[in-house]
């Protein structure tokens, strides 16, 4: 399931016309390393590491629609946050990540 939804969340940047090349590259990095990372994840939390990956496909989505609903947006970037809060210290590398990555999506969705 994970690499599905991975593969779901690098389909949306490839295909989305609101990214420039530059954006593109820096989101695709991004996604390679969440992919490294809850594959990690997988090992021990499957279902965690699921919910990660959807809850950050599914913010993609609402970063890279045409016409933006502020609203899901900020309910997406609750959910990837919330996803990832409980592996803190645990999975220090995979908070980072996803933190960064909630934060690009939130610089593109504003």
């Amino acid at each position: 399931m994970i690499d599905q939804t991975i593969n779901e969340l690098e389909s949306l940047i490839r295909s989305s016309k609101n990214l420039t090349e530059t954006q593109r590259a820096e989101l695709q990095a991004l996604v390679n390393s969440l992919k490294n990372e809850v594959m990690h994840l997988a090992k021990t939390h499957q279902e965690e590491a699921d919910s990660i990956a959807t809850f950050t496909r599914l913010t993609a989505g609402e970063v890279l629609k045409n016409t933006r609903n502020p609203k899901l947006l900020g309910i997406a970037l609750t959910g990837i946050r919330a996803s990832v809060e409980q592996f803190e210290a645990s999975h220090p590398g995979l908070t980072l990540t996803v933190n960064n990555i909630s934060t690009y999506f939130a610089n593109l969705g504003i």
